[in-house]
């Protein structure tokens, strides 16, 4: 996949100009992108209704719709937080990804999790990835690089950020604990099934389908019970080894991705938004501009 080529869901629409004043340089897209976006968890304000469904845009083009009906102005014209979209990390990162793409640079995003949120507890989370011209670099967009992090966000090391197919043959392995995984210690979406779910969507992401962190398809489900464990172990092993730089397990990925059922996002999903719908089967299709 040439990932220096909007997909459907990065690609800006009719608003692509406005990332032509962004600045060129990846910290300064960055500062921009969480002037954008809000947290809808963690960015210190309660946002309920309309306001919270927001976190329900799958296209970045919708995502820019909604900010420019809201604010009009240019992307880097500050914004107060109460006026940001409503989103989460899987947001910031795909707003990053696109503003990279229309620069030429290619850019993708990363499915898995990072300890650096609590301490005892991995979260779900999003990370971005831009080739420099010699290695991808790993970049944690919601993060301000000038905050007291114990890394560099900017070029983050291995361990701090763990692919979602890491983490799953980790636990078939014995060698972690999957209930230390999910989105909190104190609900119940956690643990094997969940991040199983989150290697499929690392797939589907890789290979352009950079859907929500709520969307189903496929063998996704909420229990292993009666799960295709293998095939998930057979797709983890070969992002593992795509990541290491195996040419002919990236091969291979696209391959199932495109002739697999079980593994293929075909414009239909089962919806657990936390916005509060309908927990239900939907078809996906990008709002015409």
């Amino acid at each position: 996949m040439d990932y220096a080529v909007q997909t459907e869901f990065s690609d800006p629409g009719v608003h692509a100009g406005l990332f032509d004043a962004l600045p060129d340089d990846v910290a300064g897209i960055g500062a921009v992108v969480r002037n954008l976006l809000i947290h809808y968890r963690g960015g210190g304000i309660e946002f309920t209704g309309d306001r919270l469904a927001e976190i329900d845009h799958r296209w970045v083009s919708a995502m820019l719709t909604t900010d420019q009906k809201r604010n009009g102005t240019a992307l880097a014209v500050p914004r107060e937080p109460v006026d940001r979209l409503v989103g989460c990390c899987r947001d910031y990162t795909l707003m990053f990804v696109s503003a990279l793409r229309h620069k030429g640079i290619p850019a993708r995003s990363r499915i898995g999790f990072a300890v650096y949120f609590a301490s005892g507890f991995n979260h779900d989370h999003v990370v971005a990835e831009y080739w420099n011209g010699d290695r991808w670099v790993m970049i944690d967009p919601e993060l301000d690089p000038a905050g007291d992090h114990p890394f560099n966000t900017l070029d983050m090391p291995k361990g701090p950020f763990l692919s979602a197919a890491e983490v799953w043959l980790g636990v078939r392995a014995g060698d972690l604990d999957p209930d230390l995984f999910g989105v909190d210690p104190g609900l119940p979406i956690r643990g094997g099934w969940f991040i199983r779910n989150y290697v499929h969507l690392q797939h589907a992401h890789l290979q352009g389908d950079e859907l929500l962190l709520w969307d189903n398809w496929g063998t996704m489900s909420g229990s292993l019970d009666g799960a295709d464990v293998d095939l998930t172990d057979q797709v983890a092993r070969l992002l593992v080894a795509s990541d290491n730089g195996d040419e002919t397990a990236g091969k291979e990925l696209t391959d199932l991705y495109r002739t697999n059922p079980a593994l293929t996002f075909t414009g239909r999903a089962f919806v657990t938004s936390p916005a509060g719908t309908e927990h239900a089967w939907m078809n996906l299709t990008r709002p015409t501009e």
